[in-house]
């Protein structure tokens, strides 16, 4: 399933999951393997973990925290998930893919609030003003995806000022504002055994 990890090269003809819509190997073309029930969890759980790079541990709390709190236990989650800096980042279009997101967070190239944070997973909230540090507006890559991002829609929970490469986290994002291919329930039904 294509989940966009390469950034742009997934909106063109070079997508590798275009090219080649089979599974790796000598035998990919032949196999047809169903997947049904602990597989289809599995699966979406993994293909969730793999959208915002989150390890096995820090998916687990995020899921835990989700279901102490009052709520739909698969929207919270998938709200924990959308409220990672670099997802953020990667929503306000200071970059082109996720992971490109999470190395110019790890670089330092981002400001909460006026502090530098380099912690991808670190959790905004609403009211927090993301934005590129001063001396790292110039960089070839932020350029690249502020082309990038203006053919984008925004965020209907973000406020992004492109001019001035910063953004500002209006409301938490509901379930309508993310569009991913990732059932939550399956997800819930997952740990929930």
């Amino acid at each position: 399933m294509k989940l966009f990890l390469k950034g742009a090269k997934c909106f063109t003809d070079k997508c590798p999951i275009e090219k080649r819509n089979f599974a790796p190997g000598q035998h990919g073309r032949d196999r047809k393997a169903k997947i049904v029930g602990y597989g289809l969890q599995l699966r979406e759980k993994q293909k969730a973990r793999r959208i915002y790079f989150a390890l096995e541990g820090q998916f687990r709390a995020y899921y835990e925290k989700a279901a102490r709190t009052p709520g739909v236990t698969g929207e919270l989650l998938l709200q924990q998930l959308e409220r990672r800096l670099d997802n953020v980042t990667f929503r306000l279009g200071f970059a082109s893919s996720r992971r490109q997101a999470r190395q110019l967070v790890r670089h330092g190239h981002i400001e909460v609030n006026g502090r530098k944070v380099n912690i991808p997973s670190f959790q905004i909230g609403v009211g927090d003003e993301i934005k590129i540090r001063p001396n790292s507006t110039k960089l070839t890559l932020v350029e690249s995806s502020r082309e990038f991002a203006s053919h984008q829609p925004a965020p209907t929970w973000l406020s992004i000022d492109p001019n001035a490469l910063s953004g500002k986290v209006l409301s938490l994002p509901k379930r309508e504002d993310i569009n991913l291919p990732v059932n939550e329930q399956l997800i819930v039904e997952l740990y929930s055994k």
